[in-house]
């Protein structure tokens, strides 16, 4: 698969599928997405009431919500279990180009990227007491997924019109049964019909705000048994 480097409008770099004509992050601020979409809206909000949490990613990527995610298993001391699905990963020398150094708000983490991306797959990786990786090579259709298990699901997948077979109910309702009474589910996107298959499998859909360049993004959240 053919990548191209794209800067976006925050300064970080993105990559770019021309066969799929897809960004892997928003032209508007890649760096600015995460961190309002997956850390303020996901991370942050568990972590209001929770300390040690367990944290699946569909679509691993470039590693950036990762990157995001460990600096709070330091800060806290709190235990983060990071499982996350890419059944394309990324070439070493692609990783280099992104230049995630430049960026990342401490450049001190960027070996700690580097080694993310070196660890080797469907494995746990013990990173620091506080974080443990497992990055796992497959999709979510061939991940069997633990039953009442994860406390936040981080969903960055391609957008609905690239990868339909991601964002059906059945998928959904995969990962509703994966996550724990009280736990959630944070994404990017916030289309009428994706909301209401995201309903459908039993979440309560919250519209929230959205990161610059997009005017709401979704959380569902499993409801207390």
């Amino acid at each position: 698969m053919h990548l191209e480097i794209r800067q976006t409008k925050d300064g970080s770099n993105t990559l770019f599928v021309p066969e799929l004509n897809e960004h892997y992050h928003s032209v508007h601020g890649a760096l600015q997405e995460s961190q309002h979409v997956f850390i303020k809206h996901g991370l942050e909000h568990v972590m209001s009431y929770k300390k040690d949490i367990k944290i699946l990613e569909i679509g691993f990527g470039t590693g950036l919500n990762a990157i995001l995610t460990y600096p709070f298993a330091l800060a806290k001391k709190a235990f983060i279990q990071y499982d996350t699905l890419e059944k394309f990963p990324l070439q070493q020398e692609v990783v280099q180009q992104l230049q995630f150094d430049k960026f990342i708000l401490n450049p001190e983490l960027h070996d700690v990227f580097l080694q993310m991306h070196q660890s080797p797959w469907n494995e746990p990786v013990d990173m620091i007491p506080y974080f443990s990786l497992q990055k796992m090579h497959e999709t979510l259709e061939e991940f069997v997924a633990p039953q009442s298990y994860y406390d936040l699901i981080y969903f960055d997948a391609f957008a609905p019109e690239k990868q339909p077979e991601l964002w059906s109910e059945e998928m959904f309702v995969k990962l509703y049964n994966a996550t724990r009474p009280g736990g959630g589910l944070v994404t990017y996107c916030a289309k009428g019909s994706f909301k209401r298959s995201l309903k459908a499998a039993g979440f309560e859909v919250e519209a929230l705000p959205g990161p610059p360049g997009k005017r709401e993004m979704t959380r569902g959240v499993k409801p207390l048994e």
